[in-house]
C-alpha cells in the first residue's frame, strides 16, 4: 500500500505540475501533507434557513424551486437566477459563468445551496454560491474550510483531502509513532485525522469550532510533542559542545559594580549569580534573560561580559538596530572607561578605513567588548578568543543567525557561551515551548524609586486637549513622544500617518521643537534625529513604532499614542517603556478612534490598569496567539500548523513531561 508520508501529491488524481506548485506554496507535497493541512475552522451547513428569515451578512444554507434563470445585462454582465420556497425570493447571481452553467439551472428544478447574504437591487442575494441538487445533500456535517492560496478554490481542496481519506479506507494509514503507554490523547491519529477532515453528522459542533474537540488535541499533543523532543536533543548536542569554564567574577567585576552609583535589585543579583554559575561550566550556555522594560538587563549583561574579559576572552552584544546597538556601545563605553577596557562599535555603516581599524581590534583581542548588529557574523569579522555572546532583543533575530555568531567564535572545538535577552515579558506557556532548549532567568523587580507610567484611554474626539497637555508638558521642561502607526496616508486605515501628524501638531504647536523619525529614513537619519532628542534640542518626537526598542531618555515623561487599538497588548506596553526613566511622574495617553467593542476596551484597559508585562503579556497570547505576538513567523522561528499555545497550555506541560519519558526509555522511538 502507498505510504502517506512519501508519496507525492502528483499521484492524486488532477494534481499536475501547476497544481502541485500551489500546494508546495502551503508546504504540501505528500499526501500526508494534505492530511495534515488542517482545517482553520468549519461552517455548520447542517440546517436549512428559510429564505424569508435570512438576513445580511450571514452565511446560510436555503433550499428552493430555481423558477427563473438569466443573463442580467445591466451594470455588470451576470447570471442571475432565482430562487423560492415557502417563505420568500432570493437572488442567486454569478458574475462568472458559462452557457452550460446556465442551461443546467434552466433545469435545476429544486437546489440546495450556501452562502453569504447581502442586501441586493431587488431584495437579498447570494454572490456565487455552492450549490447541489436537493436530496444530494449539499453538506450532511461541518464543512471544513481550508488554508489556501491563489488558484486553490475550498472544493479543489475538499477534493484533494477525499482522494487521501479514500486511500486511508483502502489501508493506507499514517504510522502510530507513540506507544500505547504514552499518554497521548485519544483517539488514535488516524482517526483523528479522519474526524477533523470529516466530522460526523453528531460531532460537538461547539468543541470542533472552539478547538477542543479530542481528535484535535491528540493532533496538537503529536505537533507538541515532535517540537519538544526536537529542543531536547538540541538541547543535549549543546551538552556535548566545549566551552572555556570561567572563574567566577573578580576585582573588574567589583570594580564596575562599585561605580555604578546604585545598588543592584536583588533580582539582579539573583540572575547574575545564575549566569556565573553556568558560565563556570565545560559546557556552553545557553539562557535566556527576561525582563521588563526598565528592569536593568543591560547592567546583567555588562557583568556577563566582564566576567569573560576578567578570564581572558572577548565578548560580543548584538542589538537588532543601530539605534540600540549605538546605546549599548555608549552605555557601556562609560561604563568600561574607569576599568580601562576597550569596547569597540561595528554595523553596516561602519566602512572603509575605520572599519578596518575596527576589524584589527577584534581580531588582536584589544577590543575586549564589540558591540553592534548583525553585521558582527559578517565573513570578516574574526575574533582572537569569543567567550560570550549576548543577543538583545532575542525575538528580532532567526535562529540561524544566533548559531551563525555561536559557530563564528568557535575555537579548537571551544564554543562561546551565550546569552539571549528581551525586554518583551514572554508568558511561561511560550517559554516551555519556543525557548525548550533554554535554561530561563527573569529580573521580577524594578529598581527602586521608579515610579508606574499613569496610562489613560481617551477618545481622539478630545485631540485638541491631548494637544494642550503636550504644550503644558513641554513648557515644562519635559520632552514627549508623539507615537502613530502608518508612514502615509491609506485609504484602508483610518490612522493618521506620521507625516501628516508631525506637520499638523507643528502648526497647532509652532513654539516646540518637532522632529519625526519613522521607518523608512536612513539608519544615519534616525540616529541623528533621536540623538538630538536623547540631548534635549527636540521637545516632540513625532515617531512610528520604531521607538519601541530606541534610546533611553530619561527626561521624555509623557507619550501619546494614536489608534492603539491596532496595536498588540505586548507592543503597547513595550511603547510605554521609552517614558518613565526620570524622576519626573510619566504619564501615556492611548488615544483610540471609536467606537471601540466592548472587547476593545476591555483590551486597553489591561494596559491602563496594569504595568506588569508578564500579565499584559498573558493576556495578549490569549487575545492575538503566538504568531501575532512575537511574530513567530520570522525566519527560523517556530510555527505550529496545529497546536494553539494559548489554548494548549496543558498539552506543553504533558508533552514536556512526555518527551523526557521517551528519551528516556526509547530514544529510537522519539
Amino acid at each position: 500500500m502507498t505510504s502517506l508520508d512519501r508519496a507525492s501529491v502528483s499521484t492524486l488524481k488532477g494534481v499536475g505540475p501547476a497544481l502541485a506548485e500551489k500546494l508546495q506554496r502551503l508546504g504540501i507535497t505528500t499526501l500526508a501533507d494534505i492530511l495534515f493541512h488542517l482545517p482553520l475552522r468549519y461552517e455548520d451547513r447542517t440546517r436549512v434557513t428559510p429564505i424569508g428569515r435570512a438576513r445580511p451578512g450571514t452565511s446560510v444554507v436555503v433550499e428552493g424551486d430555481v423558477i427563473d434563470c438569466r443573463v442580467d445585462y445591466g451594470g455588470r454582465r451576470s447570471l442571475v437566477a432565482h430562487l423560492r420556497d415557502d417563505t420568500g425570493l432570493m437572488v442567486l447571481r454569478f458574475y462568472h459563468f458559462s452557457a452550460a452553467q446556465q442551461r443546467n439551472l434552466q433545469q435545476a428544478g429544486r437546489i440546495r445551496c450556501f452562502g453569504e447574504v447581502r442586501p441586493g437591487k431587488t431584495g437579498f442575494e447570494i454572490y456565487h454560491p455552492e450549490y447541489t441538487k436537493a436530496g444530494a445533500g449539499l453538506d450532511d456535517a461541518l464543512t471544513p474550510i481550508y488554508p489556501a492560496t491563489d488558484g486553490l478554490t475550498q472544493a479543489r481542496m475538499r477534493s484533494l483531502v477525499a482522494q487521501v481519506l479514500e486511500l486511508m479506507d483502502k489501508g493506507g494509514l499514517l504510522p502510530e509513532l507513540l506507544p500505547a503507554d504514552a499518554g497521548a490523547p485519544e483517539p488514535g491519529i488516524n482517526d483523528a485525522v479522519r474526524l477533523v477532515h470529516r466530522p460526523p453528522p453528531d460531532v460537538d459542533i461547539v468543541a470542533m469550532e472552539t478547538g477542543t474537540h479530542p481528535a484535535q488535541r491528540r493532533l496538537a499533543f503529536e505537533e507538541l510533542l515532535a517540537h519538544q523532543i526536537s529542543m531536547r536533543l538540541v538541547r543535549e548536542e549543546i551538552s556535548l559542545l566545549s566551552s572555556h569554564p570561567l572563574a567566577p567574577p573578580g576585582a573588574i567585576v567589583g570594580n564596575f559594580i562599585g561605580n555604578l552609583g546604585f545598588s543592584l535589585t536583588q533580582a539582579q543579583q539573583k540572575v547574575s549569580e545564575e549566569i556565573a554559575h553556568d558560565m563556570a561550566q565545560s559546557v556552553p550556555m545557553l539562557r535566556l534573560l527576561q525582563g521588563d522594560v526598565g528592569a536593568g538587563k543591560t547592567v546583567v549583561a555588562a557583568i556577563a561580559a566582564l566576567q569573560a574579559v576578567e578570564n581572558g576572552l572577548q565578548a560580543a552584544i548584538m542589538a537588532p538596530t543601530e539605534i540600540l546597538a549605538e546605546q549599548h556601545f555608549v552605555n557601556f563605553s562609560n561604563w568600561l572607561a574607569p576599568l580601562g577596557i576597550t569596547a569597540t562599535f561595528l554595523s553596516g555603516k561602519v566602512k572603509g578605513k575605520k572599519r578596518n581599524e575596527q576589524l584589527a581590534l577584534i581580531e588582536s583581542g584589544t577590543a575586549a567588548i564589540v558591540i553592534g548588529t548583525h553585521a558582527l557574523f559578517q565573513k570578516d569579522v574574526n575574533f582572537r578568543a569569543l567567550g560570550l555572546v549576548i543577543i538583545d532583543e532575542q525575538h528580532r533575530f532567526g535562529v540561524h543567525q544566533r548559531l551563525a555568531l555561536r559557530e563564528k567564535g568557535e575555537q579548537a572545538g571551544r564554543f562561546p557561551h551565550q546569552l539571549v535577552m528581551t525586554a518583551t515579558p514572554i508568558p511561561r506557556t511560550l517559554t516551555m515551548s519556543l525557548y525548550a532548549d533554554m535554561d530561563c532567568s527573569i529580573i521580577d523587580q524594578l529598581p527602586p524609586g521608579r515610579s508606574p507610567v499613569i496610562t489613560s484611554v481617551v477618545a481622539d474626539t478630545r485631540r485638541e486637549q491631548v494637544i494642550e497637555r503636550v504644550r503644558a508638558a513641554c513648557g515644562s521642561g519635559a520632552q514627549a513622544y508623539w507615537v502613530c502607526t502608518l508612514i502615509e496616508e491609506s485609504d484602508v486605515m483610518q490612522s493618521q500617518a506620521a507625516e501628516t501628524t508631525a506637520a499638523q501638531l507643528a502648526e497647532s504647536l509652532p513654539g516646540l521643537r518637532i522632529a519625526l523619525v519613522h521607518g523608512r529614513m536612513t539608519p544615519a537619519a534616525k540616529t541623528d534625529i533621536m540623538n538630538r532628542f536623547k540631548q534635549g534640542q527636540v521637545d516632540l518626537l513625532v515617531a512610528t513604532t520604531v521607538i519601541e526598542v530606541g534610546v533611553d531618555v530619561p527626561n521624555a515623561s509623557l507619550m501619546i499614542i494614536e489608534n492603539p487599538e491596532r496595536l498588540g497588548l505586548a507592543q503597547l506596553h513595550q511603547l510605554r517603556g521609552r517614558i518613565g526613566r526620570g524622576e519626573r511622574q510619566s504619564y501615556c495617553v492611548l488615544l483610540y478612534h471609536g467606537p471601540l467593542g466592548a472587547a476593545g476596551k476591555a483590551r486597553l484597559n489591561v494596559i491602563r490598569e496594569s504595568n506588569d508585562g508578564f500579565l499584559i503579556a498573558e493576556e495578549d497570547l490569549r487575545i492575538r496567539g503566538p504568531g501575532e505576538v512575537y511574530g513567530s513567523r520570522q525566519s527560523g522561528s517556530v510555527t505550529y500548523r496545529i497546536a494553539d499555545l494559548a489554548r494548549d497550555t496543558d498539552l506543553i506541560r504533558d508533552a514536556g513531561e512526555t518527551a523526557l519519558a521517551l528519551l528516556a526509555r526509547d530514544r529510537g522511538a522519539a
